[in-house]
């Protein structure tokens, strides 16, 4: 029987796209999708040339919008488009229209880290960077039905950019946040709030025996996953 294209014929192809324009940040996205992709899966991690530095509340997240369509637009409709879509950034930026828009699997890492998380714990905190993007990420959680298993989204008021400088006393805080989340939630399980945490979690897992999930690692897996998966 002849393969079907995309299926087993050729490596699976994950496309990654950070919506905002911070070249270094999707360096690092890059490396923790592909550290976590299986064997025969294609990591291409890409961002917009134009759009804002950072996606900080819902005006940076509507900022993003065409440049991250128009990217991927791009992407798709070129020789080699993707299997799998991944939106990495945790506010889940243009997530429910790219899903509508393309027809292959489209995976938000806020989306995925939620779904893991639930898996792994009765009840998880979020821990991401200023306050203005608590409230997209609980809307989020409601909008996916997994509210009630979260117990808080936490802001640790860090700055996205913060954690693109070694300098900066990003990681501090984000652990600090951790601590107080451990001590007052009675939680199982603690998500990364912000793709720029990626590199992250798996240290802050050790650090406080606590399963730490990143996004990025969660969406290539599923996506891994649902592009193993056969139509019909």
């Amino acid at each position: 029987m002849q393969e079907e294209p995309g299926i087993h014929s050729r490596d699976r192809h994950i496309l990654v796209v950070n919506p905002n324009t911070t070249a270094s940040m999707t360096e690092k996205i890059g490396e923790a999708a592909r550290a976590a992709a299986g064997s025969g899966i294609r990591i291409t991690a890409i961002n917009p040339d134009e759009g804002p530095a950072a996606i900080q509340g819902p005006a940076d997240g509507a900022a993003a919008l065409p440049g991250l369509f128009a990217l991927i637009e791009a992407q798709m409709t070129s020789n080699d488009p993707a299997d799998a879509i991944v939106i990495a950034c945790f506010d889940d930026t243009g997530l429910w229209e790219l899903k509508r828009r393309w027809p292959v699997p489209v995976i938000g890492i806020g989306e995925a880290a939620y779904h893991v998380a639930a898996l792994a714990s009765q009840r998880f905190s979020v821990v991401t960077t200023l306050s203005v993007s608590v409230p997209v990420l609980e809307q989020n959680l409601t909008q996916i039905g997994l509210a009630p298993r979260c117990a808080k989204v936490r802001a640790s008021e860090v700055p996205v950019l913060d954690l693109e400088d070694p300098a900066s006393d990003a990681r501090a805080k984000v652990e600090a946040e951790i601590e107080r989340a451990i001590a007052e939630d009675e939680i199982g399980a603690m998500v990364l709030g912000c793709a720029g945490m990626a590199d992250l979690a798996e240290d802050l897992s050790r650090k406080f025996s606590m399963r730490v999930i990143d996004g990025v690692s969660a969406a290539v897996r599923l996506a891994e996953l649902l592009v193993g998966v056969r139509p019909g």
